[in-house]
C-alpha cells in the first residue's frame, strides 16, 4: 500500500515492480493484493495495461484498515475476537478489563495512523524513502 502511495498513487503499478521494489515473491504479494482487492482497499487490472492501484484515499485509510483485512486478528488476546465467540469464562475473569482497554487503545491507535501520514513521516525522516519497506504496509 505504501508503494503505491510512493509510486504511482493514481495509476496501475505492475505486480512485478511491487515486487521488485519491496524485494518481495510475486507469490506472496498476490496473495496479499488479492485479499486487499477483495476487500476493496485496491483495484486489480489484468492485462498490458493492468496492475494494482490505490482503491481507498491515503488520507482515510488508516492501518488498521489494513491490518484487520491482512491479518487473521488484531486483537491481544483470543476471547476479544469476535469470530472466537463469547468466553463463558468473560464474567469472572479477572485479566479481561485489561485486555478490553489494551484493544481499545491498539484499535484507536491504528485507526488514528492514516497512509498519508505514514508517508509524510517517512518522507520527513529521509526525504523521500529509499528501498523496501518491508514492513507489510
Amino acid at each position: 500500500m505504501i508503494d503505491l502511495v510512493q509510486n504511482s498513487p493514481d495509476n496501475f503499478t505492475k505486480l512485478q515492480d511491487i515486487a521488485e521494489r519491496q524485494n518481495l515473491s510475486i507469490k506472496y504479494l498476490e496473495g496479499i493484493l488479492g485479499t486487499l482487492v477483495k476487500a476493496k482497499l485496491l483495484t486489480g487490472n489484468r492485462g498490458k495495461a493492468g496492475g494494482y492501484k490505490l482503491n481507498c484515499d491515503p488520507k482515510t485509510c488508516s492501518v488498521y484498515d489494513i491490518l484487520k483485512t491482512t491479518e487473521t486478528s488484531v486483537v491481544p488476546v483470543s476471547c476479544l475476537d469476535e469470530k472466537a465467540g463469547k468466553c463463558p469464562r468473560m464474567a469472572e475473569c479477572e485479566t479481561y478489563p485489561v485486555w478490553e482497554e489494551l484493544d481499545k487503545i491498539i484499535q484507536g491507535y491504528l485507526t488514528s495512523v492514516t497512509l498519508d501520514q505514514f508517508i509524510a513521516s517517512q518522507g520527513a525522516k529521509n526525504g523521500k524513502s529509499k528501498g523496501p519497506s518491508n514492513c507489510g504496509l
